[in-house]
Formats: structure tokens, C-alpha cells, sequence
């Protein structure tokens, strides 16, 4: 080497172990796999990620996914988030998950999940954890997550793309402020719910009035700075459309549905052992499995009366899961005599799969009022066990599309308690139609509700940059169901 010319010497890489702990603003951090060299020079020489420091080269990005749930937890926003965080890092993305230490149900019985590669931190903030016992309750684990979440952010390295999930509600405003910071970074809200539009159809606040004005300006305020839009649904999309769009700015949506891990359903398909008392009570029956939140968004006055119609007949209703119509729906059970309705707890996870693989059909429901609002989330797993859809809701939602684009199932509107008991009644007398039913059902799992479907359509949206016009098909999403 030269005298005159000083030595170059390339920064050392430290090979820390693969998981790593490292303190956090009211929680921890695990870290999964070092960042990669050319991540680590791009942000020695550049400050920046390789996507920024070396435009047009196919480089590993920097991803933030912000939402309170992740497993082991078990909210099914959480499982979609993990499972697109590790994807994503899989890709050699350096991919960092804010979220919480839990609390989506009392106690989780889902088994810890830990990516099978790639490049993952998880952040778990504190908060208080304080469950889903009352709205104040609620309200104050969505507060404190979101002041722990705004934080992190805050001091996090400027990202490539900031996923933003919609729990707790306006949570991507802690996105935003660190695009605020960094202006490059792109802003991306996956949602799930449409607030303040829930509480308003909920009657929680009054439509119009001051509170739901000033939720809605600061949606306006949001809308025009998030780059893209995902909705679960044409409905969910034209009702943002309707209310934050704009002439000069029409609302950047891509419509993608949830999913499941494609090999869901398939590896289950032996039937696998339920107890002893669960299997005498189902044994002979004709079993209408529903799974999941039983919340005011949801509807079951029609579903009730069907069991009321059926007593004494070979079909039984199966509840599992939680939510704030729960202590209505036991009253009916006891006020009516419906000894065919079985009313459960969550359950672990293998509990919920023999449930599942046991079951005939499956139950969704939705208010009438709820349509475009929220999107029922039971679909997708019940397509990739083979379970027809029984649904009961407003025609339009992501559930009636899915049976009208591939003839899965059955829908029906609140308070057609007649056709509700027809198809029941129907399907225990031809099971050869069932059967043909189900195999629909898992195709239309494959065909479009699969990570192997929906994953790279959100590849395509995390990678295009946001002045290119998406793909029709990945902008429309279902487009042929419409």
C-alpha cells in the first residue's frame, strides 16, 4: 500500500449470536439473525438501507409491522402479521415487528412461534394488559400500546416501508410520525376494522356529531399521507373511497384478502381425537361449527331460532371463542331449552384443529349494519379445512363473494330463518352434496385465500414504488367476485 494513501479498512460485523435480547422502551427486543453485510455497509457508508443507497439494485429493504397482537398470542391479526413478517425477512428483508406482550384473550393457549429463518426483530412494548373485561379496559391497553409504539418508532432508523395494522384504532398515526421524520419512508395501512365507522353503526357514538367529526379530520389528515391502502374486501375499500377519497387524490386501495399457511387443512385431514364427553355430544350430528370473536358486530338472532326449529333433529351448534354476546347467547340457550347448542371457551390450538376436522359446516355471520366496516375473519380457515359456509349477513361482504365466486357454501340474510333451516335440513339428508361442497371449499382456499395467493400480491404492493400505478389485478384484489 501507498505512503501517502491511508489504509481502508471495511467495519467489522459483529456475528452476535442468532437470538439476542436487547432493552426497549417499556418492553424488550428479540433479535433473530444479524443484518446482512450489504445492510450493514449501506448503513455505515449511506445511513440509509440498501433499497435507498443503491436505487434499481433488487436489495433487502427495512419493514416495520406495527399491530398489539403476535403470537404467541392468539388475535388472528397477529398470526397474518407474523406471517408476513416472516416472509419478508425470508426474502432477506431486515423486518422489525412492534407489538405487545399480549392480551388479546385472558390466557393464551397458542404454542410459542418463532421464524424458521431470516432476518426478524420482535419489539414487545409493555402494556397493561388489562384484557377485553370492559371498553375502559380496552381502551386503556389500546392507549398505552400506542404511546409505547409511537416511541419505539420514533428512535427506530428511518424504514424502508411502515406496515400499520388497525389495533388498536388510529394506530397508524404512530406510523405516520415517523414519516413525518422520514419523508422517503413509505407509509402503508393494512386494515382491518374501519373506525370511526364501527362505532358509529355500533351506536357507541353518534353519527355525525362532534366526536366522529373529529375522528374523521384526523382520517382525512392521515389518508393523504399513506401511500397504499389495503382492504379485505370491494366493500371495505368503496366505503374509504367514498369517505377519504378526493378528485385531485383518489384513495390508493388494493383489495387482499386474509389468509392461512397453505398446508392448513391438508395436514389436518385425519381426523384428529376429540375427549371423550366433546365426542359423545357431537357423535351422530351434524355439526355447525362457529369460531372465534362473538362481538356486537356479529349477528345470531337467526341462528338461534334455526336451533330452536331443529331440536330434537340430527344437527348441532358449536360456539367457540369469546366476545361481548356471549352471556346473551348462554341466556338463550337456557331460556330456550337448546340442548343442541354447545357453547366453548377458546381453545388450544390442536383442541380447535379436532374441532374443525370433526365439524360439516361452517358459520359466519355479520350484521347487516357492519357491511364494508369490518370483514369476518373465519373464512379463510374454514376453506382450508373443507368446510361449506353457512352465512348470514348483508349481501356483499367477503364471505358472500367467496360463495357466489365458487359456490362453497350457502348465504343468506339476517332473519331468513326458513332458508337457514332448508340447507341445514337439505345438507343432513344428500351429504353427497356436502361432500362436492367441501371440495369447492378447499379449492377456493387454494385459488385465493393461501399465503401461496395473497403473499405475493403484497409483495407487490410493499415493492412498488408509490407513484407506480399497481397491477389491475393486485389493485382490485377479487375482483371477478364483484
Amino acid at each position: 500500500m501507498s505512503r501517502g494513501r491511508k489504509a481502508f479498512r471495511v467495519p467489522r460485523i459483529n456475528r452476535s449470536p442468532p437470538e439476542q435480547a436487547f432493552p426497549a422502551f417499556g418492553g424488550y427486543v428479540a433479535r433473530i439473525d444479524p443484518p446482512s453485510d450489504l445492510q450493514v455497509y449501506s448503513h455505515a457508508f449511506f445511513g440509509r438501507s440498501p433499497s435507498a443507497a443503491f436505487p434499481g439494485l433488487d436489495a433487502p429493504m427495512r419493514i416495520a409491522i406495527i399491530n398489539q397482537f403476535y403470537p404467541p398470542d392468539m388475535a388472528p391479526t397477529g398470526a397474518l402479521a407474523a406471517s408476513l413478517a416472516e416472509h419478508r425477512a425470508r426474502r432477506g428483508d431486515e423486518v422489525t415487528v412492534v407489538t405487545s406482550r399480549g392480551g388479546y384473550v385472558t390466557v393464551s393457549h397458542a404454542p410459542s412461534r418463532r421464524p424458521s429463518s431470516g432476518r426478524l426483530t420482535i419489539c414487545r412494548v409493555w402494556t397493561p394488559r388489562l384484557g377485553k373485561r370492559s371498553g375502559l379496559c380496552r381502551c386503556l391497553d389500546y392507549l398505552a400500546f400506542f404511546v409505547a409504539a409511537a416511541w419505539r418508532l420514533f428512535w427506530m432508523p428511518r424504514q424502508d416501508v411502515v406496515v400499520a395494522m388497525t389495533t388498536p384504532p388510529f394506530l397508524v398515526c404512530a406510523a405516520w410520525m415517523h414519516k413525518l421524520l422520514h419523508p422517503q419512508t413509505r407509509l402503508i395501512l393494512w386494515n382491518m376494522d374501519c373506525y370511526p365507522e364501527v362505532a358509529e353503526r355500533d351506536g357507541m357514538i353518534r353519527a355525525g356529531g362532534g366526536i366522529s367529526r373529529a375522528l374523521r379530520a384526523i382520517n382525512r389528515r392521515i389518508f393523504g399521507h399513506v401511500d397504499r391502502v389495503i382492504c379485505l374486501d370491494p366493500a371495505m375499500a368503496a366505503l374509504l373511497e367514498k369517505h377519504y377519497g378526493s378528485v385531485g387524490r383518489p384513495l390508493p386501495v388494493s383489495v387482499i384478502p386474509n389468509w392461512e399457511p397453505a398446508d392448513v387443512g391438508s395436514r389436518d385431514r385425519c381426523p384428529l381425537p376429540l375427549d371423550r364427553e366433546m365426542t359423545q355430544r357431537l357423535d351422530g350430528k351434524f355439526v355447525v361449527l362457529y369460531t372465534g370473536n362473538r362481538g356486537r358486530g356479529h349477528h345470531f338472532a337467526t341462528v338461534l331460532e334455526a336451533a330452536e326449529a331443529l331440536r330434537g333433529e340430527p344437527v348441532c351448534f358449536c360456539f367457540v371463542g369469546g366476545g361481548s354476546q356471549t352471556a346473551a347467547i348462554r341466556q338463550a340457550i337456557v331460556d330456550r331449552n337448546l340442548a343442541n347448542v354447545i357453547l366453548m371457551d377458546y381453545v388450544p390450538s390442536a383442541q380447535l384443529r379436532a374441532l374443525l376436522s370433526a365439524a360439516h359446516c361452517a358459520l359466519i355471520t355479520l350484521r347487516e349494519e357492519m357491511l364494508g366496516v369490518m370483514s369476518p375473519s373465519k373464512l379463510h380457515v374454514s376453506l382450508a379445512f373443507g368446510l361449506p359456509v353457512l352465512y348470514v349477513g348483508p349481501a356483499g361482504s367477503n364471505v358472500d363473494l367467496a360463495i357466489k365466486r365458487f359456490g362453497c357454501g350457502a348465504s343468506f340474510r339476517p332473519g331468513d330463518v326458513e332458508a337457514v333451516l332448508g340447507f341445514l335440513r337439505h345438507a343432513v339428508a344428500h351429504p353427497e352434496h356436502m361432500a362436492s361442497l367441501r371440495v369447492r371449499a378447499r379449492r377456493a382456499f387454494e385459488e385465493a385465500y393461501c399465503d401461496a395467493r395473497t403473499l405475493p400480491q403484497f409483495d407487490a404492493v410493499l415493492t412498488q414504488p408509490a407513484e407506480a400505478p399497481l397491477h389491475a389485478a393486485t389493485k382490485l384484489g377479487l375482483r371477478r367476485a364483484a
